[in-house]
Formats: C-alpha cells, structure tokens, sequence
C-alpha cells in the first residue's frame, strides 16, 4: 500500500488527529495535503470542508432587501471565487 494512499473514510473529518495539543487542532493530515495538491477530487473536498467556515465568514456581506432594511448575507459570488482561490493555491504549493 502506498504510503500517499488513503480513503476519506480512514481520516476524521473534524476534530484532532491523533496525539495533538491545542495548537494542532483543525489541522488537515499531511496525506490529504499531498493527495490535495496532486489533483485528487476527495482530498481536496476535504480542504474545502475543512476552510468552509472561515470561506463563510468572510464572504459575509451587508445586504439590503425590498424593504430597505438591512441584513447579513452570504455573497455566493466571493464564496465561489474564494473556494477556487483556495483550490488554485493548493495545487500551486510546493511540497
């Protein structure tokens, strides 16, 4: 079996990794980097999913309805153009 290989049912998709402090939680196991900048379409799902919130968060915008009164929403157009910057530079990285 190749040390690079996994199967997204194999890795937790929130919480920690093993035996990690504080300061690690969240992070993404190095496999799923790998297989994420080598083009494979499960591991960089879990990139996605793993930066969604932040991604939500800033593409939070103050919006206006048909009454005038104003909200928060979600500007679909800076999610979507911030999931494929996300993508663009996880391909790009240099391991």
């Amino acid at each position: 079996r190749n040390s690079f290989y996994y199967h997204s049912a194999d890795l937790p998709m929130t919480g920690m990794i093993g035996d990690t402090d504080d300061r690690e939680r969240g992070l993404l196991p190095y496999v799923v980097i790998v297989a994420a900048n080598k083009g494979d379409p499960e591991a960089m799902q879990l990139v996605i999913q793993n930066y969604e919130s932040y991604i939500t968060y800033r593409s939070l915008r103050k919006m206006c309805d048909e009454h005038g009164n104003y909200y928060y929403g979600v500007d679909e157009e800076i999610r979507d153009c911030l999931r494929a910057v996300l993508i663009k530079a996880v391909l790009a990285f240099n391991l």
